[in-house]
């Protein structure tokens, strides 16, 4: 086990009483849980995202902490959170990071594995 890790887990839902898919605009919300599964306390400072829709557009999210929140997680310590994102398509993914500091000044990434945002039923 690594001094410095947290690990991530995503969960995902379509809002379709939120999305106009007459106007091509689908909104998604994404539930993230952040666990330290390392052995010392760290924070985490800011998060860049990558969210590709169906036809290849690409946008670049970068910004302080999450949901306004710059968590602080003891060994062991869970953080949650719920976010969203609105797709010109039926179907898109996202992957990214968050950039934290240990308590101890060391500094280190944890990638976010890449996750799907796609309506019910349309993936084959």
């Amino acid at each position: 086990m690594s001094n410095y890790e947290f690990t991530v887990s995503v969960r995902t839902q379509y809002l379709p009483d939120q999305s106009d898919p007459e106007r091509t605009n689908f909104v998604f919300t994404y539930s993230i849980t952040i666990k330290n599964t390392g052995t010392v306390a760290a924070q985490l400072i800011s998060r860049h995202w990558i969210i590709t829709d169906a036809n290849n557009h690409v946008e670049e999210v970068r910004g302080l902490g999450v949901v306004g929140h710059q968590p602080l997680l003891q060994p062991g310590e869970q953080f949650e959170y719920t976010s969203g994102a609105a797709l010109q398509t039926q179907q898109g993914s996202m992957v990214g990071e968050y950039f934290c500091v240990a308590e101890d000044g060391h500094q280190f990434e944890v990638k976010i594995p890449e996750f799907v945002l796609s309506l019910p039923r349309t993936l084959h």
